[in-house]
């Protein structure tokens, strides 16, 4: 085989596997909008308090954290496609028992099921798509990749509405979409990336956060920002002077820019030789648009202008982190660095809103921005410093 031929094998897309990862995790990205609300309206129906709903979806977060270490030892065992297929049937299961839990603490290890086998399939998925993606395309392929899960997302409260909160349809429904989810996995398992090749020699799960810090940071700071800001942009838009519908729109238009600007930003990263400098970019914008948020906060259409780009460039941290990590690392480490990305993204969702919530208590609606600008802040330095010191990895 000649040097040329090698690099065309490089370069070419593994378009089977790609597909497979990025229509399954879509799809149950719709069953997650769809269900996620479902599941608040039914308890509420059946006379459970806002307090309580709010506990029993906080287990989510405390699901998913416990769950990312654990998708590298469940996938070295049964390889990433069949470990992929049992969490899409646990999760499965697990939606379906909500219907038939007559008990309100069932509804518990019902959740932390469902979550920590969601978790596990999201960073197998990921990490197949990182390794199906040539180099030179990872940004692109990421970018589709982010931009049709937030559709994915996106679908599920519409079909929600459609459907009601009444009886087993929702529930059917989700379920078949998420035995549809398995259908391409299936297609594909002979083609699912080894986790572990012969002789690799592993480390510690918590080590793996610390080896590229610019990308696992990113995801923090992102998880953060987008949990502790959409909670919470509804308060700052009322403290401000904005009517509830007017401060949904804005929230619309971030996640519009969300939408459409995640393969554009892939595709330049793919151009530039050190992602990093892009995250920098990022955070930068970020920074720049917590600080003018004040300015335009009179003007609507200069505030959706604002949060269009402003949500679109930040989302990319998630993204560009994610092909940076790619790029750095590959088997075993790479699925570990996943699983490691999994989980301060995880953090970045417990911590987010309290930080700014805490913000907004000392010091008015400005805290909001102040409390997002703090973040971004916090993320500059960590990427500057990396950069300042030509660290070759993280």
């Amino acid at each position: 085989m000649t040097v040329d031929t090698r690099v065309q094998d490089a370069e070419r897309v593994q378009w089977l596997p790609m597909t497979a990862a990025i229509s399954s995790i879509s799809v149950v990205g719709i069953a997650i909008g769809l269900g996620m609300p479902l599941l608040s309206v039914i308890l509420e129906s059946r006379g459970h308090s806002a307090s309580m709903i709010g506990l029993n979806t906080a287990i989510a977060g405390v699901a998913s954290i416990a769950g990312a270490p654990l998708a590298t030892p469940i996938a070295s065992r049964l390889g990433v496609a069949w470990a992929m297929l049992l969490m899409i049937a646990t999760g499965a299961l697990a939606f379906v028992g909500f219907h038939f839990a007559p008990a309100f603490w069932m509804w518990f290890p019902l959740r932390v099921a469902l979550h920590m086998s969601l978790t596990i399939l999201f960073i197998l998925s990921e990490f197949w798509i990182s390794t199906s993606a040539p180099p030179s395309r990872r940004g692109l392929v990421l970018g589709v990749y982010a931009t049709v899960l937030s559709l994915g997302f996106a679908f599920g409260p519409w079909l929600f509405a459609h459907l009601g909160s009444e009886g087993f349809l929702p529930f059917g429904v989700t379920v078949v979409l998420v035995t549809v989810a398995a259908i391409p996995v299936l297609a594909a398992r002979n083609e699912s990336p080894p986790i572990r090749p012969e002789g690799e020699e592993t480390s510690g799960f918590l080590s793996y956060i610390w080896l590229v810090p610019t990308a696992t940071v990113a995801v923090l700071v992102f998880g953060a920002v987008e949990t502790g800001g959409f909670a919470l942009f509804p308060v700052y838009g009322s403290r401000i002077g904005y009517s509830e519908a007017d401060a949904a729109l804005l929230l619309t238009m971030i996640g519009l820019g969300n939408v459409l600007l995640q393969i554009p930003i892939g595709m330049i990263s793919d151009r530039v030789s050190d992602r990093r400098y892009i995250l920098l970019g990022c955070a930068t914008v970020g920074l720049a648009g917590t600080l003018f948020m004040p300015l335009f906060a009179q003007n609507w259409h200069l505030m959706a202008a604002l949060l269009f780009v402003w949500g679109g460039v930040v989302a990319a941290l998630y993204t560009v982190g994610l092909a940076h990590l790619g790029s750095q690392l590959s088997g075993h480490e790479l699925a570990s660095a996943n699983a490691a990305f999994v989980l301060c993204y995880g953090i970045g969702m417990v911590v987010g809103p309290q930080a700014i919530g805490i913000g907004m208590d000392m010091f008015g609606p400005h805290g909001f921005g102040w409390s997002l600008g703090l973040f971004f802040g916090i993320y500059m330095l960590v990427a500057i410093g990396r950069l300042a010191f030509r660290v070759r990895r993280g």
